[in-house]
């Protein structure tokens, strides 16, 4: 069999199918991997539906999906890991320009690829993987959950652990208990975060978001809001707000109920601009607003090996199997929040 099936995504017309085309061949320093599961992200809806441009684009049209597991199925030459056919593993969602010398640890390279958007990802039965954005996995842990580590769970990790540094007893606010805010309520849990309080229009997600964990689950339009936040923190206000939604009126109303010294950490990505119309008290209590991308280079590695000893269980997460073929409908039912997913996992 010389070709496969793929998720193609034109630049130029904004079209998207599961078309045939070549089985890819590894290069230098790269291998082929069979897929075995892929992740559905809110990232390639917004690629999808143009509000996401690829500012790295090698070409015309690309394949999607940046949430990936699978096997080594061939190897390239030159390989310097000792990597072997056969290889469970998952995949940096992203990789380095490779014209200079990499990234500096927890600096991400100013020209960082994203795989599915700016090179081909994994929405298709095999994909091409440089050698050094490969991280094993033990056979203990399903694909499913792996393939979402890289992005869904790696960047509220490095949000959490990272760009905030949270600490025990530190006071969280959660944003949207999505796909990427689900497993910021857990991560907080996880480094112990108290309260945790997430933040969600949806019923089912801040019912959610309490069985993950989380201490209180508040409706963002409740006329006491506020009120609420400050009860739950004795007055203190929150040490950091995680905006998961990547929504303008989310972070105005985060960055208000923040105390001394609090931290609006910005995980979900939108193209419109950041404002803060607060004025006075955002000075005098010394408030911050920091920008997070994704997850830094041991993130992955780290997230493997939690979930491998048992501190991270990610089968909650896993919503549904859908298969390749029918990778529009998965789009659709995310972006749509039909049977409000946390993630959605395709299958070659």
């Amino acid at each position: 069999m010389d070709t496969m099936l793929a998720g193609r995504f034109h630049l130029d017309s904004k079209k998207f199918a599961v078309e045939e085309v070549p089985i890819p061949v590894p290069g230098p320093g790269e291998v082929l991997i069979e897929v075995k599961a892929a992740g559905v992200c809110l990232s390639d809806v917004h690629l999808l539906d143009g509000s996401l441009v690829p500012l790295f684009a090698t070409s015309d049209t690309v394949t999607v999906g940046h949430e990936v597991a699978g096997v080594i199925h061939t190897l390239g030459p030159g390989l310097k890991r000792g990597l072997s056919v056969g290889t469970r593993v998952t995949l940096e969602a992203g990789k380095t320009c490779g014209r200079c010398s990499g990234c500096v640890r927890r600096r991400p390279c100013t020209q960082m690829l994203t795989a599915g958007i700016d090179y081909d990802g994994g929405w298709a039965e095999y994909v091409i993987a440089r050698e050094d954005t490969l991280i094993p996995i033990p056979d203990a842990l399903p694909f499913d959950q792996a393939a979402i580590i890289p992005d869904a769970v790696s960047t509220p990790y490095a949000a959490v652990v990272a760009t905030a540094g949270v600490r025990p007893a530190q006071s969280v606010g959660i944003w949207g208990v999505g796909g990427v805010g689900a497993h910021n309520v857990r991560l907080a849990r996880l480094v112990g975060a108290a309260p945790i309080i997430a933040v969600d229009p949806l019923p089912s997600a801040r019912e959610r978001a309490l069985a993950f964990g989380a201490d209180h689950a508040l409706d963002p339009a409740a006329p006491d809001f506020a009120d609420q936040v400050r009860a739950a923190t004795d007055g203190r206000g929150l040490d950091f707000a995680f905006d998961c939604a990547g929504v303008p009126a989310v972070r105005e109303q985060a960055a208000s109920v923040l105390g001394l010294g609090g931290s609006l950490i910005l995980v979900g990505i939108t193209p419109k601009p950041l404002t803060i119309t607060e004025g006075l008290t955002f000075n005098y209590l010394q408030k911050q607003v920091r920008g997070h991308y994704g997850g830094f280079p041991e993130s992955v590695s780290e997230l493997v090996r939690l979930a491998a000893a048992g501190r991270l269980d990610l089968a909650p997460s896993i919503t549904d199997h859908i298969p390749l073929v029918d990778a529009a409908d998965a789009v659709s039912r995310l972006e749509n929040k039909i049977g409000d997913p946390i993630r959605l996992i395709l299958v070659p």
